[in-house]
């Protein structure tokens, strides 16, 4: 049988209100008798209950990985698992759980964020997929509870941020385009809900202009971030712009789908038609050819929103936000 806080009580001649205390470090019990109470539970390896911790500290130690609209037919997945990796390494190393839990549009509608947190005795919640229209986005900012949001500048006393530096991702795709020659260069963008899209089109837009190319809106697609997304986007550019040479894509799913639209109108890669994608995703070096993108750190941006969230809760550190720099990584398509 394990040991319980009784065996403890039982050994060291005090009460069980006594082992508690002095284990949840409570200032009215004496430093001798808080030693040997310490003392003893290692002789006897004891382990606090988790729950029982808990009820005593109002704290669980737990902290909630909130998805909005997280379903099997949302292949964005594929960017979000590396971000998932980061904090669950980040958290175990700080001593922290993690568990998933997901939301939809319709689910914010129905019950408030903190309300939605507080049933699952959640200590912080780091966000990520919130779209601009989604009900949760100002509660985020204004519930008690401590949050970090992932791709959206959200910054106050219980809020701070962690994002990819958009526009200096689309500057790094949209220059290298340039500096291989080409000048009408498409792009196929993500939906105007994701804070994401304003910024790479932002870059995309700024990129051209400094280089004298006059930014021209009907080349621009905005699709979904999906590889029918890219495909579609990549198809109606090409139909109505056929002097285009280059497309930059928003993410590496939907220039997966464009490198597909390529490939079956018998349009050479990048000799013909160039392709950029953005995030770096697992398939950028399985697909044929292979994916020029821009490489975000999504291992790095779960880490340092775990330890943000930590340290907010803790009381170590202000909510801030923080950008992490992407990167060009040349490959075959370009």
């Amino acid at each position: 049988m394990p040991v319980t806080i009784r065996d403890v009580a039982r050994a060291a001649g005090v009460s069980i209100t006594t082992v508690s205390r002095a284990l949840n470090g409570h200032k009215d019990v004496g430093e001798k008798t808080r030693q040997r109470i310490l003392r003893i539970a290692e002789e006897l390896n004891y382990r606090p209950s988790a729950v029982a911790r808990s009820l005593v500290t109002q704290k669980t130690r737990t902290i909630g990985f909130l998805v909005s609209d997280l379903s099997k037919g949302r292949i964005w997945h594929y960017f979000m698992l590396q971000i998932l990796y980061g904090i669950q390494d980040r958290l175990a190393e700080l001593g922290y759980d993690l568990i998933l839990v997901n939301t939809t549009t319709t689910r914010q509608r129905e019950i408030s964020y903190l309300d939605f947190c507080t049933e699952r005795r959640l200590d912080g919640v780091i966000v990520i997929n919130l779209r601009l229209d989604d009900p949760y986005l100002h509660e985020v900012v204004e519930s008690p509870l401590p949050s970090v949001v992932i791709d959206i500048p959200l910054v106050s006393a219980t809020c701070g941020y962690v994002t990819s530096d958009n526009v200096y991702g689309a500057k790094l795709a949209v220059r290298h385009l340039i500096g291989k020659g080409h000048r009408t260069i498409g792009f196929v963008n993500g939906h105007s809900q994701a804070a994401v899209s304003h910024d790479r089109l932002r870059g995309y837009r700024e990129a051209l202009e400094s280089h004298g190319i006059p930014f021209r809106p009907e080349l621009v697609y905005e699709a979904d971030y999906t590889v029918e997304g890219g495909r579609k986007g990549c198809e109606l550019l090409r139909t109505a712009h056929p002097e285009m040479t280059a497309v930059f894509f928003a993410s590496d799913l939907m220039a997966i789908g464009g490198l597909h639209h390529l490939r079956e109108a018998g349009v050479k890669v990048p000799e013909e038609c160039a392709v950029v994608g953005f995030d770096d995703i697992e398939l950028a070096e399985i697909v044929s050819p292979q994916l020029t993108t821009i490489r975000q750190k999504r291992y790095e941006m779960g880490a340092t929103a775990a330890e943000m969230l930590v340290g907010m809760m803790e009381g170590k550190t202000m909510p801030e936000g923080r950008t992490l720099l992407p990167e060009l990584v040349v490959r075959q398509t370009s």
